[in-house]
């Protein structure tokens, strides 16, 4: 009986392609990490990631000016070309600053300029602490206390209580984005709660993405980071809940 040789799957017919704007420089190869461990081709996924520039310093006035209708204009000019399914500021700093209301018309208006579904890290913690029946969390943040603590009101609008928060007080993103893999981690778990339900790590500027599960396994609970909880976000909008061991918890389940 001949042997019939083996055939490697093909990609999907259709590609999902999430388009990101990032401020600057500093943990963005976080994004080219998260479209191969979510399978790339293979899965029809594809994760563009445009820059808009401005300040990296984490003070009120400059984020302000970072998440202007202008810049997000300009990155979603420049995502264009990606032709993406959805569109979504992966800056948390940059969104949260605006406070709830202000963070939403900043997303609807990305929507209209981009023509497709649009969001911003700040909601996507809060979206993905719902999706994980999560409502307690401890926040471990990179940022002066002044901005952590708009984040803490953030996330209060949106239903989830903060039984926590530690500011590391970095001050810019740069620095942030050179931490080593072993500083993220200690970063982290020290500022976890026991009575947190998940630990939250807000800065898309932090590398986070291949420390989660050590995280997880540190602390035994789900652990949210900025750039795991973005990409996640742009799934959400265009329909896709993907299972992938590597992103922790919230890749874990597939939602209804």
């Amino acid at each position: 009986m001949p042997i019939t040789p083996f055939a490697p799957p093909e990609p999907p017919s259709e590609t999902t392609t999430i388009g990101f704007i990032y401020p600057d420089h500093a943990a963005e190869d976080d994004y080219p990490l998260a479209e191969q461990l979510l399978g790339g081709d293979m899965a029809g996924i594809k994760l563009p990631v445009e820059h808009i520039y401005g300040t990296d310093l984490h003070a009120v006035p400059e984020l302000l000016d970072l998440g202007s209708e202008s810049r997000l204009a300009d990155g979603a000019a420049l995502l264009a070309k990606h032709e993406p399914d959805a569109v979504v500021w992966a800056c948390t700093s940059g969104s949260f600053v605006y406070g709830w209301e202000g963070a939403r018309d900043q997303a609807d208006r990305l929507a209209a300029v981009a023509g497709v579904p649009a969001s911003s890290t700040s909601f996507a913690f809060v979206n993905a602490a719902r999706a994980l029946g999560v409502r307690r969390v401890a926040v471990a943040a990179s940022y002066p206390d002044d901005v952590a603590r708009l984040f803490v009101e953030f996330l209060g609008a949106g239903g989830i209580e903060v039984v926590s928060m530690g500011s590391a007080d970095i001050d810019t993103a740069a620095e942030v984005g050179d931490l080593s893999p072993e500083a993220v981690v200690e970063l982290a778990v020290s500022r976890d709660h026991p009575a947190a339900d998940a630990l939250l790590v807000p800065d898309t500027a932090m590398r986070t993405l291949g420390e989660i599960n050590t995280l997880e396994t540190r602390i035994r609970k789900p652990v949210l980071t900025a750039n795991q909880v973005t990409v996640w976000e742009g799934l959400r909008l265009t329909g896709k809940s993907p299972l992938v061991r590597t992103l922790g918890a919230l890749f874990g389940q597939r939602r209804s």
